[in-house]
């Protein structure tokens, strides 16, 4: 497909304990690369999209090592600016039943950290793209950074570029003097199209929904309704509010499925996946945004084929190691149409 898809955020070197030790247990680390915004380009290039990356990375061999991980799933990395002294780290402690994963960052003064405006040309990147997606993790990074962002949807909206957000509130990354929902509101309200659960809506934009237990396994899709209707309300150019409902029974056993609005009907995902032995559950939410503009791109009359889509996506990445959701169209196909045996293809 030749249409470009625009991602922009940080890339982090991410250290992961080996199986589910513990930080203090482990004595090596299993070294990967990983990232929201990357993770999200790097779904839609095992597609078979024309998908390209933006950020920041120092010249020096972590920066060219990020690089060469991006080449090696077909993402474009032709505009990602050099500069600054280090790739940002996170270091990741897998949990097991009761116990939850952890995650320790190590991004202060990254490279992307240090972005300024006018560092990315952005109207030379948005000349052949029909979509730009971002997260609130890139604001939350440094004042510097979210300036570059609303750069790029100003010139984005300029330009009539699709922009889809995951608001992803990281409470541990805002730190730089501003919280989220002073920032996020102007953000959001260039955006065609908004990713969140409850947590991100009332801490990004003050909006609580009613009625929503996500404990023991049990969500109401139907409860995120008056959430959505919120948003689109403050938010006049948003089309379309998604959620991913994540049941947590415990660190290993997930219940999984979706919602999306349209400003008139509510979908909720066909299926609602139990996914009862969790491999790695990080990258999730990017697997399911990943998923998501590809089927609102190869579906474009179709909601629930489309968000069918993202949910089965995002199901198979919580069988991957690593942030990355390495499946195809046609295993995701397989899973949206009830095939879940996990038997050998010969």
């Amino acid at each position: 497909m030749s249409n470009k898809i625009v991602t922009f955020g940080e890339i982090m070197l991410r250290l992961a304990t080996p199986g589910y030790l513990r930080f203090h247990q482990a004595t090596e680390f299993d070294a990967t690369y990983g990232g929201g915004e990357s993770n999200v380009a790097v779904s839609l290039a095992n597609y078979g999209m024309n998908a390209e990356f933006v950020t920041r990375l120092p010249k020096n061999d972590i920066g060219d090592a990020a690089i060469k991980t991006l080449r090696k799933y077909n993402v474009g990395v032709n505009n990602i600016v050099e500069g600054g002294d280090r790739v940002g780290i996170y270091f990741l402690e897998t949990g097991a039943v009761s116990r939850g994963s952890k995650v320790v960052y190590d991004r202060a003064n990254s490279a992307i950290a240090e972005i300024t405006p006018g560092m990315v040309n952005w109207k030379e990147v948005f000349a052949d793209a029909t979509w730009f997606h971002w997260t609130g993790i890139t604001p939350a990074l440094s004042k510097g950074a979210s300036d570059a962002l609303k750069e790029a949807l100003e010139v984005a909206k300029e330009m009539g570029v699709t922009v889809s957000c995951d608001l992803n509130y990281r409470a541990k990354l805002w730190k730089w003097g501003k919280q989220s929902h002073e920032v996020m509101p102007e953000l959001v309200a260039l955006t065609d199209i908004v990713l969140g659960n409850e947590e991100d809506a009332e801490m990004s934009l003050h909006i609580s929904p009613e009625g929503v237990d996500v404990t023991g396994g049990h969500v109401d899709g139907k409860a995120y309704l008056s959430v959505s209707k919120q948003i689109m309300k403050l938010y006049p150019k948003v089309k379309k509010v998604i959620t991913t409902l994540r049941g947590s029974i415990n660190a290993n056993h997930n219940t999984w499925e979706g919602v999306l609005y349209d400003g008139e009907t509510l979908f909720e995902s066909s299926q609602k996946y139990d996914i009862t032995h969790i491999v790695d559950r990080v990258g999730g939410g990017d697997s399911f945004m990943g998923g998501l503009i590809y089927g609102l791109l190869t579906y474009p009359d179709n909601n629930q084929n489309a968000l069918d889509f993202a949910v089965a996506a995002s199901c198979l990445k919580h069988t991957i190691k690593g942030d990355f959701n390495l499946v195809t169209v046609d295993e995701v196909e397989k899973l949206m149409g009830g095939d879940a045996s996990g038997r050998v293809a010969r």
